[in-house]
Order: structure tokens, then C-alpha cells, then sequence
């Protein structure tokens, strides 16, 4: 048994499918901060450029999820969740849930020796 790099809520997971209804195929990408931040951003995939360099961590709800080379460095390690937050700073994020007042967020924590093991 294989173990995945990248998880989702429920919660994540329902605005997710409520995203794709509006704006039909998604693409998520985590960016290694200054102006884009670190949380992970929700795009439609016909209006983002996945930059070469960045890492696919797998997939969430049928929609592929890049990492920034650099941020991938440092969870390489970590098992990842994406979450969803109540966000009420509209305005301050080019990601697609922040009009509905939410906001990806990540989770992590290390994976175990046995779950390393593992990886796929």
C-alpha cells in the first residue's frame, strides 16, 4: 500500500466541487511566498501557468496541486491537508474561493518512518 503525499477535508472538498461548477476545471498551486503568499491558491486552469520548477504533490477532488520547488524543500516530509477557513478580508487574494469568504489553507505534520517508506 502507497501512501499519498496530499489530503482534503470535507469541508475543502465541497467548496472545491462548488468552484468547479462556476469555473469548470481547477489547478491548485502553492507558491514560495513574497507576493503570492504561501497558502494555496485556487485557479481555473485555463487562466494559470503551472511554472516549470514547480512539484505536482498529486491530486485533490480531480484537480491537480503544484508546489513551488523551494517550498516543496521544506515539506518534503509532510503529509499535507487542505483546508478551508471562513475569510471575511475580501479582496485580498487572487484565489477563486475568497468570493465565496474562504480561504485554502494548509495542514501538515511529518509523515512517520513506516509512512516515508512508503511515498509514492
Amino acid at each position: 500500500m502507497s501512501i499519498e503525499r496530499l489530503a482534503v477535508t470535507k469541508e475543502a472538498a465541497e467548496i472545491i466541487e462548488l468552484l468547479k461548477k462556476e469555473n469548470g476545471e481547477l489547478v491548485f498551486n502553492q507558491s514560495g511566498g513574497c507576493c503570492d503568499g504561501t497558502a494555496p491558491m485556487c485557479y481555473s486552469k485555463n487562466d494559470f501557468y503551472v511554472p516549470s520548477r514547480n512539484v505536482k504533490l498529486g491530486e485533490i477532488c480531480d484537480c491537480e496541486f503544484f508546489m513551488d520547488k523551494d517550498q516543496f524543500e521544506y515539506f518534503k516530509h509532510s503529509h499535507i491537508t487542505i483546508d478551508v477557513k471562513k475569510e471575511t478580508a475580501f479582496g485580498n487574494s487572487f484565489s477563486l474561493e475568497i468570493d465565496l469568504g474562504y480561504q485554502f489553507i494548509t495542514k501538515s505534520r511529518i509523515f512517520t518512518d513506516e509512512e516515508y517508506a512508503k511515498l509514492k
